[in-house]
């Protein structure tokens, strides 16, 4: 049965705004039910269960020194960036993924977005041009349904995360979407009640 087929069988376990784009993150190769599965429990995690398409950067200074201790190395560091989201991505994203300096405020501009937390102009201006629209200029178009979904079928194809999910990988593929390791045991557990709904 090719996937497509078994789409209707996720109707009803996401927002109506997220499966009617399904067939859209198909056309990124996610060809059978065990890369679906992945790509759906990854961005069920990353995007609060599909609820939330914008990174939260409210941290205490404690949990962003956590977070980024290289940027912030004790709480001290980061008392002057504390409860203040557009200050942080301005920090902890400068000069990185095509961004310019703190005081460009390229960090806040290309935060994370989508289901999959698009990140850095780079790769706004680079998944712009494959989806033939200009994210740089309008980066707030990846937290809208479309482009959240599309955005999250174009970062696992242009990383190559179908080899991690075909080998049921789920450590190396937390790490390329994530960076670290971070919600792992629920990214398996959503990851496998995707599949178990799509093999039911």
């Amino acid at each position: 049965m090719a996937i497509v087929d078994l789409l209707p069988k996720l109707q009803g376990h996401l927002p109506d705004s997220i499966y009617d784009q399904l067939p859209g993150i198909l056309s990124f190769g996610i060809d059978g039910p065990k890369r679906l599965s992945h790509l759906l429990g990854q961005c069920a995690h990353e995007s609060a269960n599909f609820t939330v398409f914008t990174e939260n950067l409210n941290y205490s200074a404690a949990s962003f020194c956590r977070v980024w201790p290289k940027r912030f190395p004790t709480v001290t560091d980061g008392q002057n960036y504390e409860r203040n989201p557009q200050k942080i991505a301005n920090k902890v994203y400068a000069n990185r993924m095509g961004n310019g300096d703190e005081d460009s405020g390229e960090g806040w501009a290309y935060r994370g977005r989508g289901l999959i937390q698009l990140t850095g102009k780079s790769n706004y201006e680079a998944c712009g041009e494959a989806l033939g629209v200009d994210l740089v200029s309008d980066p707030d178009l990846v937290s809208t349904p479309q482009y959240a979904a599309l955005s999250a079928g174009w970062f696992w194809d242009k990383n190559h995360l179908n080899k991690y999910a075909d080998e049921n990988d789920m450590t190396g593929l937390t790490k390329k979407i994530n960076g670290g390791t971070h919600g792992l045991d629920d990214r398996v557990a959503r990851t496998q009640a995707a599949l178990d709904t799509l093999m039911a």
